[in-house]
């Protein structure tokens, strides 16, 4: 019997689409043909694979209605935020840009009695593991950077947003890209770690919980095989006392509330100087009473479901929790919260590290307010987390800012924005939240391993 994956849209807990799972023997199957089309794929030059692979990005681009509707079913996104094309589009653009200058080889000599040289060489396949809370930009953080170094890709995407597989999969064949170089696939945990286990994959990307991470690491264990993770976040803000109030909450609670707060770089702690904290929290919570909790099909809707009513119950636990230990909530329950995945945003203050709401990842609309006397007492707090992604600082003191960026455990320091992934810029972690290297330049080393020449002419 076909097992099938269901997805079930956060909207109104109805199916909203249905795939068959591959079996083990057709995941492998479909493994060694990407193997098998990695050669000639990497013989093509860097050009011609950068040229398809903007062409896909055009194909997607061309179907941004698609893309926005999809979204709101699959995962509860909004319908007037657009869909995802905007970030989408500056991450295949910036690594086709910089692909020729970063996959160069490396001469170190070229003399009558030597050729020496280090190339960057593809792994061969690379598996990538997207999530679903930006399921378009995630994706093509590696898929577009992978296929351009000359690797072939498999493709398994979140069950939550499987319609995005299928869509990216649609762009990328018919911008001519072979079916056996980029593949979808729908599979299961089990046939996902064989995989890794047997070697029939060369490289693992992975996006998604610390305990998926730790099983891509327990499946490749022994195997050699490079597995690069982005896993959980716990992400801080802090206003100084020199901050630009309105620009730190418009920016601060933007970064906590939207897309439901399912954002892998989403603010989920607020540090505020106590100079400045009262007018923070007052300003702050007439900022999330102005939003709508609604059908995210509708226009005036700012905030939908959460994806799944199971994510909305975690939220809610660690809400309850903190209530109970002697925190403050600060908004009302809103008209459409339904207890299930639609869910209140919610600001929270009396909060403390003890609390689970200020130590686990939340990943949902609820975010707790601390004050601090000073920049000691905030990094001492930022980095109070087994988590590592981003912080966000708001103040308008640039060396200052970089003075504590240089204190902090994360991957990346923002001053004066939050929530947000530059191409240019390398996008990493430490501690629990994982290790690798997307985006950037930096993300075609990730993606090929060095080869060295040494080619002795007398």
């Amino acid at each position: 019997m076909t097992k099938t994956q269901d997805l079930i849209s956060p909207i109104d807990g109805s199916v909203y689409l249905s795939r068959d799972v591959l079996s083990q023997e057709a995941a492998f199957d479909a493994a060694k043909r990407a193997k098998a089309a990695q050669a000639a794929w990497a013989t093509r030059p860097v050009s011609e694979r950068v040229a398809l692979v903007r062409k896909a990005g055009e194909i997607i681009g061309a179907q941004q209605d698609r893309m926005t509707t999809e979204l709101a079913h699959q995962m509860g996104r909004p319908v007037r935020y657009g869909g995802e094309y905007g970030g989408f589009n500056e991450r295949l653009t910036y690594m086709a840009d910089v692909a020729e200058e970063s996959l160069a080889p490396m001469e170190v000599e070229d003399s009558t009695s030597a050729r020496r040289v280090i190339k960057r060489v593809p792994w061969g396949v690379v598996l990538v593991v997207a999530p679903w809370n930006y399921p378009y930009m995630t994706a093509i953080n590696t898929v577009a950077p992978a296929l351009i170094a000359g690797n072939t890709v498999i493709l398994k995407h979140a069950a939550q947003t499987l319609a995005v597989g299928d869509h990216l999969a649609e762009a990328f064949y018919a911008a001519g890209v072979p079916q056996d170089v980029f593949q979808n696939l729908v599979l299961d945990h089990d046939t996902t770690s064989a995989l890794i286990a047997e070697r029939a994959v060369n490289f693992v990307n992975f996006t998604g919980s610390v305990g998926g991470g730790q099983a891509m690491e327990h499946a490749a264990a022994g195997t050699f095989t490079p597995v690069s993770t982005e896993l959980g976040g716990k992400d801080p803000g802090y206003v100084r006392a020199d901050a630009d109030l309105e620009a730190a909450v418009d920016g601060l609670m933007d970064g906590a509330m939207f897309n439901a707060g399912q954002c892998c770089c989403g603010i989920e702690r607020i540090y505020v100087h106590e100079s400045l904290y009262d007018q923070f929290v007052e300003k702050a919570v007439a900022w999330v009473k102005g939003q709508k909790l609604g059908n995210p099909l509708e226009q005036d809707t700012t905030m939908g479901p959460m994806a799944n009513i199971r994510f909305a119950k975690e939220v809610r636990a660690q809400i309850d929790e903190a209530l109970t230990d002697g925190a403050k909530a600060h908004i009302e329950t809103m008209p459409a919260d339904d207890g299930g995945a639609y869910l209140t945003p919610q600001i929270l203050t009396n909060v403390t590290h003890k609390m689970r709401v200020m130590r686990d990842e939340s990943f949902g609309p609820v975010v707790g307010i601390m004050s601090v006397k000073n920049d000691d007492e905030a990094i001492a707090l930022m980095n109070d987390s087994p988590f590592g992604l981003t912080a966000a600082i708001f103040s308008r003191d640039a060396q200052a800012v970089e003075a504590i960026a240089d204190q902090l455990e994360t991957g990346t320091v923002f001053m004066n924005r939050c929530d947000y992934l530059d191409p240019a810029l390398c996008w990493t972690g430490c501690k629990d939240t994982g290790r690798g290297q997307g985006l950037s330049k930096l993300a075609y080393q990730a993606l090929t391993r060095p080869k060295s020449y040494h080619l002795k002419k007398a």
